[in-house]
């Protein structure tokens, strides 16, 4: 019989892998292109800016003696939310206040030693121009960022920074995008620039951010998360030892001196050690210096309890506690890893 040549046949494994291949993604291409064109924007505003225009905002921000307040409607009014509270976190005190409440007596937080920033893409925005002759009368400088220089408020301006953009991302060119993103990123560029022509400090930060993880680690010290000193003499005998360890709950105890000067410590590991390797026999004539680890190390209560997590941890055995001592190294406390992991940092 002559032989038939069989058709070719797909692996149905093949099949289903060739299925599930992602086409390329319209709406991906949609999104990176519309990323592009916001950070174009940017990139388009840093060439916009005037040198000296720059230059005059920083002198009249780092030389407030007031405060700096920050107006915008709209979602103009959500990036001067967030530039007043930039400014604020990094060291100049800035407050937003809606133009339509200071037509109605919020102006009145607004004084001569104060600074204005406004925020509008036109630069026609009905509520802020009205409020320009009141801001006038203050006698204010004035800061608009606005995408339109040639407008109201960027002529009514002691200092018009030009935010203007091309085009929005937004596909019908209205919704506020593109603007907004180039607004944000210049308070943004002038909030930094202001932060280091103060001299802001990573420890003024956290100052500023004590619940934050930088702020904590910058300010939180050993007197904040450490017990009470547990002590006990050298001469204490084993289950004196058991006793204390029991009482205090803590793990170990600060073994010291008649004077409170810190000799040693002993951890519930180190009472465990001592009773395996010695003769039960010989259990009475044991003694809390017989257990202590002599010579520990340890911190003082201003060390920031970050350093002591360091000292605890970036070590070839880690050990979870640390004797706190003052000048005279005397035992004032005692310092648990336990702690500082609760306190977050």
């Amino acid at each position: 019989m002559e032989d038939r040549v069989r058709p070719f046949q797909t692996d149905p494994t093949e099949i289903e892998l060739m299925d599930t291949q992602p086409a390329k993604s319209t709406a991906y291409e949609k999104v990176a292109e519309l990323l592009r064109l916001e950070a174009s924007a940017i990139e388009r505003s840093a060439s916009m800016l005037n040198a000296v225009d720059i230059e005059t905002v920083i002198g009249l921000l780092k030389g407030c003696s007031g405060k700096v307040i920050v107006l915008g409607v709209g979602k103009s009014g959500v990036i001067a939310q967030k530039i007043a509270q930039t400014l604020t976190s990094t060291g100049t005190a800035a407050v937003f206040v809606h133009p339509s409440d200071a037509l109605h007596g919020s102006l009145g937080i607004v004084c001569e030693a104060d600074v204005v920033i406004t925020i509008s893409n036109a630069g026609e925005t009905d509520e802020i121009v009205a409020l320009l002759p009141a801001l006038k009368k203050r006698n204010v400088p004035l800061i608009a960022i606005v995408g339109k220089t040639d407008s109201t408020l960027g002529r009514s301006s002691n200092i018009a920074l030009d935010a203007s953009v091309d085009r929005e991302a937004c596909p019908l060119d209205l919704a506020p995008t593109a603007s907004t993103t180039v607004a944000l990123a210049i308070g943004d560029a002038i909030a930094m620039t202001l932060m280091e022509a103060k001299g802001l400090t990573a420890e003024d930060f956290a100052a500023n951010h004590p619940a934050g993880r930088l702020g904590k680690r910058l300010t939180i010290t050993v007197s904040d998360l450490m017990h009470k000193s547990p002590n006990v003499t050298p001469n204490v005998d084993w289950l004196s030892v058991v006793k204390e360890l029991s009482k205090h709950a803590l793990g170990a105890l600060n073994v010291v001196d008649d004077n409170g000067v810190l000799l040693g410590i002993i951890t519930e590991g180190d009472l465990r050690r001592t009773i395996e390797k010695t003769d039960p026999t010989k259990f009475s004539f044991l003694s809390a210096s017989d257990m202590m680890t002599r010579g520990p190390i340890t911190v003082r209560p201003d060390t920031l309890a970050y350093e002591a997590l360091q000292i605890m941890e970036n070590r070839p055995s880690q050990i979870a506690v640390l004797p706190v001592i003052d000048g005279d190294g005397k035992a004032v406390g005692l310092l648990r890893l336990h702690d500082i992991v609760r306190s977050g940092l």
